[in-house]
């Protein structure tokens, strides 16, 4: 009788057991690019454990090429990935099933970067200059929208492509400035290079604010898997909560996954990027209607796209 209630008993305890057995749910998660200090808080979510909380095995996934995470979640390949505003639009007007869940980068970190002994301090200062691009055509045309407004015409400048070399373009004076250097990385790689620059933001100068880093998902995985989507976007709202109230927590947990990145170089850069890790995952329409009607008037798209089909709040936790 002891012996069959002692089995009774590690049945029941087994299958109580089993009860609470959480199934953690693969997903997979692309960043837009290499790891960098802009993903500090995805790292947080994954060593921290919020993913996890919402019932999900994250796998973090690189790039081969930067255009790879939008077409990789199209199709159905990838679950989530880091992408930006302007590439949502682009990718919405032409057809492709993709909107944006959250934010990762509330404002742009692209600039307008050049040697301070250009004497540039103002859009109509690039008169007669050559200007470096990295990605066209979206970066020919914000720096147009820029040059505009300091009453520029297109044959007042020259656009040089020197793709992602940015910095030495600038710095061996190939170009007397570049459009798309960023603010918390390549401003600084110069500096501690002992050169001198300075930037204009493209905000600040004729192109509309907008979501520098955005999260998107396609529209099957939100309409037919909305708990994973958000479980998700739950662990990213407290991976920046954390990295916003712990730094350099946030910080060292980077690091430790990333230590070829422990220089000044990458430490700086965090230090910039804090500022604009978002307080709120709530994203703003009207953000939204003005960069595509901008990106309409400058041709970077043939037609507009529902606003409810680029973004959502759904999941804003």
């Amino acid at each position: 009788m002891i012996r069959r209630f002692l089995l009774l008993t590690s049945v029941l305890l087994v299958l109580a057991l089993g009860a609470y057995t959480v199934y953690a749910e693969p997903v997979t998660l692309m960043l837009d690019w290499f790891p960098n200090p802009d993903h500090v808080p995805v790292y947080v979510a994954l060593e921290k454990g919020f993913f996890a909380a919402g019932g999900l095995e994250v796998e973090l996934q690189v790039p081969a090429d930067p255009n790879d995470p939008l077409k990789l979640v199209a199709a159905g390949r990838v679950d989530f990935a880091v992408s930006y505003q302007p590439s949502v639009i682009i990718a919405r007007s032409e057809g492709l099933p993709i909107l944006t869940i959250g934010v990762l980068i509330e404002h742009p970190l692209s600039t307008i970067m050049y040697l301070r002994e250009s004497k540039i301090t103002k859009p109509s200062d690039f008169k007669g200059k050559k200007v470096g691009v990295s990605v066209s055509p979206l970066y020919d045309a914000l720096f147009e929208a820029v040059a505009e407004k300091g009453g520029l015409r297109k044959e007042d400048y020259q656009l040089i492509n020197v793709g992602f070399n940015l910095t030495p373009a600038l710095l061996s004076k190939q170009v007397d400035a570049v459009v798309g250097a960023f603010k918390n990385y390549e401003k600084i790689q110069a500096e501690l290079e002992g050169a001198q620059v300075d930037i204009l933001p493209l905000e600040e100068n004729g192109v509309p604010d907008f979501y520098e880093l955005v999260l998107i998902t396609s529209d099957s995985h939100v309409s037919k898997r909305s708990k994973i989507v958000d479980g998700f976007m739950r662990g990213l709202a407290q991976g920046i909560e954390f990295t916003l109230t712990n730094p350099d927590q946030a910080f060292a947990i980077f690091l430790d996954k990333n230590p070829d990145l422990r220089d000044e170089l990458n430490k700086r850069a965090f230090d910039a990027t804090l500022p604009y890790f978002p307080k709120g995952q709530a994203q703003s329409a009207e953000k939204w209607i003005v960069f595509q009607d901008f990106m309409l008037g400058r041709k970077l798209i043939a037609q507009k796209s529902a606003v409810g089909s680029l973004f959502t709040n759904r999941f804003v936790p």
